[in-house]
């Protein structure tokens, strides 16, 4: 029992990783019925920009995610700008091709200025973690697990009770209504980007202590993010976040129980499954189809 406590621990804190930039490609879906596959690149750049400023500049780790927020956001504002509104008005296909080339040429200048070699990050907290009975709580794990239901907390006031998360919300509803109503469609569109990108900054963060920090994180994390918003049902916030935390659960139960080496191939498993039996995903609504 205590050994499927801790994996559901490991699990859990994983999961909720791939839950916040599942969070990022279903706001921007929302606001633009685009997929930027660049969400992922995201995170690699947040951790990256962790590395930077906390380790080659030695400054504190609270100024280093401070600069690492601002940075993303900015980010997040330019790349908006850059591959997204000018191809606003084009078909669903050609926006999605410029957000994969944006992330094959973030990766590659990343590439081009670290080189292939992984990066360390120290945590946020010194101390390793505490045991409860058997179950040994990793401190990296239990912040990422608090700061994940600190950020939907404030996230759900956002949207719920500010009067620029409702401009957001009814742009992601229907963008010609909500420009008809006075609302800025456009600055609306460029924060969810900044917003997006700060989400997936903060999850390369947290990961990075766990993961490292490399060119490959940006795909390792999109992927099975983007597998988590489809099982929860693409477009909907609660199913990513559920989404994401089902994957970690079932990666690490799968690495433990049947092969560590196919650890990644969980999640396109658990994908597939859902495609065939529920292809709506979990909180998704059933389409029916045209004769």
């Amino acid at each position: 029992m205590a050994i499927i406590l801790q994996l559901l621990f490991t699990g859990l804190g994983i999961g909720a990783v791939y839950a916040l930039v599942a969070l990022g490609f279903v706001l921007i879906y929302r606001a633009t019925n685009v997929v930027n596959f660049a969400q992922g690149q995201f995170a690699m750049l947040g951790g990256y920009c962790m590395v930077i400023t906390t380790v080659d500049l030695g400054l504190p780790y609270w100024l280093g995610i401070l600069i690492t927020l601002v940075v993303m956001a900015g980010f997040g504002a330019i790349f908006n700008l850059g591959v997204y509104y000018p191809l606003r008005h084009r078909l669903f296909l050609p926006v999605v091709i410029s957000t994969i080339g944006a992330s094959i040429l973030i990766t590659n200048l990343v590439l081009g200025l670290y080189g292939p070699e992984p990066m360390t990050l120290p945590g946020v907290i010194d101390f390793p973690g505490v045991s409860l009975g058997a179950v040994f709580l990793d401190s990296q794990y239990l912040v990422i697990i608090a700061v994940t239901l600190i950020l939907v907390v404030l996230q759900y006031f956002f949207f719920e009770h500010t009067l620029v998360g409702k401009k957001m919300q009814a742009v992601s509803q229907d963008k010609e209504v909500a420009s008809l109503l006075g609302i800025n469609v456009t600055g609306m569109i460029m924060l969810t980007f900044a917003y997006s990108a700060v989400l997936g900054g903060i999850a390369g963060v947290l990961v990075a202590p766990i993961l490292f920090v490399s060119v490959g994180l940006g795909a390792q994390i999109a992927l099975k993010a983007f597998a988590a918003s489809i099982i929860g049902g693409f477009g909907d916030v609660p199913g990513a976040i559920a989404g994401g935390l089902i994957i970690g659960v079932a990666e690490t139960l799968g690495a433990f129980y049947i092969s560590v080496p196919y650890k990644d191939a969980f999640a396109f498993i658990l994908l597939f499954a859902f495609l065939l039996i529920r292809p709506q995903g979990i909180f998704g609504e059933k389409v029916s189809q045209k004769a």
